[in-house]
């Protein structure tokens, strides 16, 4: 079986939400498909088990909730034509599509 790899995610115009299962948050963040890949290599796994245990919510971390990485769950989604074009109108005018509030383990 072939293993799903942070630059197939790229080519794929797929996007992966880290989101935060904690009842009391429920934070949901879109991931920097490029910046993983400029810091994990672009041969790294895309998949949950990949990347699940890198992020930890900084909102329960702060709360001084219970192992805050351990309510971290992944989302992917293809992106449409329409999406995508929405988004390259806001990077051309500057604005910035999602922002990223979870801390990296380590």
């Amino acid at each position: 079986m072939t293993r799903k790899t942070l630059a197939d995610t790229l080519s794929a115009r797929e996007t992966i939400y880290v989101n935060c299962a904690h009842p009391m948050c429920c934070k949901s963040t879109k991931l920097d498909i490029q910046a993983l890949i400029d810091r994990l290599g672009h041969d790294h796994g895309s998949m949950h088990g990949d990347l699940v245990g890198l992020f930890v919510c900084s909102n329960c971390k702060a709360a001084g909730r219970d192992r805050p990485s351990s309510h971290a769950f992944l989302t992917t989604k293809a992106i449409s034509g329409a999406q995508s074009r929405l988004e390259a109108n806001f990077r051309t005018k500057g604005l910035k599509v999602a922002g990223a509030a979870w801390g990296a383990l380590g």
